[in-house]
């Protein structure tokens, strides 16, 4: 197959196209242009978008990644040849299908290719499936490992054991597994369903012999429970027969009861029919009671009655006063000893006595003025004036103080141990205190002699109730008519119930018959009730557990057809065994007749790789081999064993891989394009050059597509 042309709006892709040649193409461009989207294309053309994929981390999903960015619906068409025939695929989007529309037509003529459809178009057009496409027709950088995929390795195995990729004998081997599986795989294998079907017919047969054993047993015991419940049910007829005997008895003895009652009742009612009425007798009673009630009421009044108010004591300076005379007495008696504090002294001695100093002085100085010198005895005469003064006047004084001191010693006699600022005081509250001591003694006596009075009226009411009886013998009679009436009724009460009595047990008690059998039991009627439910409960059970033993015997069905089938399922359990055992032989025989070819053919993949290696190196590395998971060792001209990739140079071993792929795709994909992303960047330019020359040679059968985003793929084949 090639590629003409191809024309996308996917990605960052917008209505672009790109035109191929047969051989090698070189399509250089600059990171970020669209080599790896264009490259996606290719693959989302030929097998359409996996809309399964989800995305995951940091890794989107193809129906997401390459979305147009324009928002756009994603689009394409690819140009290709096809076993001579040109023709066009074209793919467009579904309502929530990307690529969902497929067209492919021829080229020229428009007719449309049926054998091509959006499913089976890159299978058909490549050979391969989309896993082995994009494993083998397309070398990366980030891809360069060959990873393992079931496809490329069921027809990597398939090559190098028969060199043939038609995968028949890996074909058959699976068919072998899968009848093996039908045969025996988990619980849906033909064998673990008849061995199941074998073990639930044995567990039926076995349920079915419990089951009959359990129901011989539950008629067993239902027997048993029947004779018991026959024999408790005619004990308990002996004993309501015996009752019944008993109950006339008591008939009887209640009907006795009856009369006596009666008789006591008539000779009460007579009793009763003489004295007053219960009623009269009860308000008499409650007339006399009230007024006692009263009475005691009013003598607690009485009690409570506080005692009569004390007279005040008289102070001694009031005595035989009256507290009017008190207190005119005092007032006086305050002012006069005011009085008395606050007179001046007498004067008059110092008056005296001033006069006659101011004329001794005036008389010396006359003499000095008009006697020169002055007689002595103007002298004596002075002075006698001036000294007969001074006495006059301290005689004077000493008298006028000891009059003043005895009038004040006289008032204040009077009110022995108190200050003269108190007097009025004092005889203000005496006056008080008899004032009140006589309202208080005019209200007690005024309460005295009112409840005296109503204890007077009440005596008179209770001596009125009472007439000639004391009011002991009154309460006495008329308690005795109450007590009469009281028991009168009392026994009408007891009469009724003695009679409901009676009346009761005739109505209960009759006269069944007698046991029908033997009765040899000796419990009473509690203890046989009791037992009668216990043995009529197990009944019940074990009719239920019957009834169930009996139905899940009939769902079982018969021990003959369970063992028919039983049977069956043994001999098909033999014959899957027999046919097990054939498929694990054929299977060894397949497996060994597998290693034998891959003995012989396996060096060819590795053969073709190891040349295409030893190229890239210019024979420095002469062996390669390949392990089952695709690991690769190698072993230089002056090594003496081979090692893994990890010990060779990334250079190395993106040549070591490239070689591997190229091998891979040309045993696998010789029909497809082979298309290459960035996959030489860590080529030196000598192993580029042999790389280039080994893609030139492939592009003489194939189409080769080189997208790089460096000049020295072109600059080395212009050399």
């Amino acid at each position: 197959m090639k590629i003409y042309s191809m024309t996308a709006t996917f990605g960052k892709l917008q209505h672009e196209t790109l035109h191929f040649e047969e051989g090698l193409n070189i399509i250089e461009a600059p990171n970020e242009w669209g080599k790896s989207t264009w490259c996606a294309f290719i693959t989302a053309m030929l097998y359409g978008i996996d809309t399964r994929q989800r995305a995951g981390g940091s890794v989107l999903a193809d129906k997401e990644r390459y979305a147009p960015w324009s928002g756009a619906a994603m689009s394409g068409r690819m140009e290709l040849n096809w076993n001579g025939r040109d023709i066009t695929i074209e793919r467009s989007g579904k309502p929530r299908i990307p690529f969902g529309e497929f067209k492919a037509y021829e080229t020229h003529s428009g007719l449309p290719v049926p054998e091509l459809t959006a499913a089976n178009c890159g299978q058909q057009l490549l050979g391969v499936e989309r896993s082995v496409f994009t494993r083998a027709g397309f070398i990366r950088l980030q891809d360069m490992p060959v990873t393992q995929d079931d496809s490329l390795r069921r027809r990597l195995n398939s090559l190098v054991t028969s060199g043939d990729e038609s995968c028949a004998a890996d074909t058959l081997g699976k068919h072998l597994r899968d009848l093996k599986n039908k045969c025996r795989f988990n619980r849906s294998g033909l064998l673990p369903q008849a061995e199941q079907e074998q073990a639930l017919l044995q567990e039926k047969l076995d349920r079915l012999k419990a089951l009959e054993q359990e129901i011989t047993q539950q008629r067993i015991l239902q027997k048993n429970l029947e004779r018991q419940i026959r024999d408790l049910e005619n004990h308990a007829a002996a004993l309501r027969y015996e009752n019944a005997q008993q109950g006339h008895a008591k008939i009887e003895e209640a009907k006795a009861q009856c009369d006596a009652l009666t008789a006591q009742l008539q000779k009460l009612q007579s009793t009763c029919s003489q004295l007053p009425e219960k009623e009269a007798a009860a308000d008499a009673l409650g007339k006399l009671e009230a007024l006692e009630n009263r009475q005691i009421a009013l003598n607690a009044r009485l009690s409570s009655l506080t005692a009569p108010p004390i007279q005040p004591e008289v102070p001694v300076p009031f005595t035989g006063l009256s507290p009017a005379q008190a207190l005119e007495n005092a007032q006086k008696d305050t002012q006069r000893y005011n009085a008395l504090m606050g007179a001046k002294k007498e004067k008059t001695g110092y008056l005296v006595f001033a006069l006659l100093a101011a004329i001794a002085i005036l008389g010396g100085a006359v003499g000095m003025a008009l006697l020169n010198p002055v007689p002595i005895w103007l002298w004596i005469g002075c002075g006698a004036l001036v000294v007969i003064g001074l006495a006059y006047g301290l005689v004077s004084s000493s008298v006028g103080a000891k009059k003043k001191q005895k009038a004040l010693r006289k008032i204040a006699e009077k009110y022995p141990a108190l200050s003269s600022d108190r007097w009025i005081s004092d005889a203000e509250q005496y006056a008080r205190q008899v004032q009140t001591y006589q309202e208080e003694l005019a209200q007690y006596e005024k309460s005295r002699a009112a409840l005296t009075a109503e204890k007077d009226a009440l005596q008179n009411a209770i001596s009125q109730l009472c007439g000639d009886r004391t009011p002991e013998a009154y309460t006495a009679h008329f308690s005795h008519i109450l007590q009469v009436h009281n028991t009168y009724e009392a026994q009408q009460q007891v009469l009724q119930q003695a009679q409901k009595h009676y009346d009761g047990l005739c109505a209960v008690v009759s006269t069944p018959a007698p046991a029908a059998l033997p009765d040899s039991l000796t419990l009473s009627r509690e203890e046989t009730d009791r037992a009668l439910e216990s043995a009529g409960f197990d009944l019940k059970q074990s009719q239920l557990k019957l009834g169930q033993c009996l139905g899940q015997a009939e769902s079982l069905g018969s021990e003959q057809a369970i063992r028919a089938r039983l049977e069956q399922a043994n001999l098909r359990i033999a014959r899957l065994e027999e046919y097990y055992k054939a498929l694990e032989l054929a299977q060894e025989a397949l497996y060994q007749a597998s290693s034998a070819l891959q003995r012989k053919f396996a060096p060819r993949i590795s053969k073709q790789a190891q040349e295409y290696f030893a190229f890239l190196t210019d024979g420095r590395y002469e062996k390669l081999t390949i392990s089952d998971d695709f690991s690769l060792f190698t072993a230089a001209r002056e090594e003496d064993v081979t090692h893994g990739v990890q010990w060779r140079s990334d250079g190395t071993a993106d040549q070591l891989y490239f070689a591997l792929r190229l091998a891979v795709a040309q045993a696998l994909t010789p029909e497809a394009p082979l298309v290459l992303d960035d996959a030489f960047v860590r080529f030196d330019d000598a192993r580029l050059k042999k790389a280039l020359e080994l893609l030139k040679k492939e592009s003489d059968g194939k189409q080769v597509l080189l997208f790089s985003c460096q000049s020295r793929e072109k600059q080395i084949l212009s050399k």
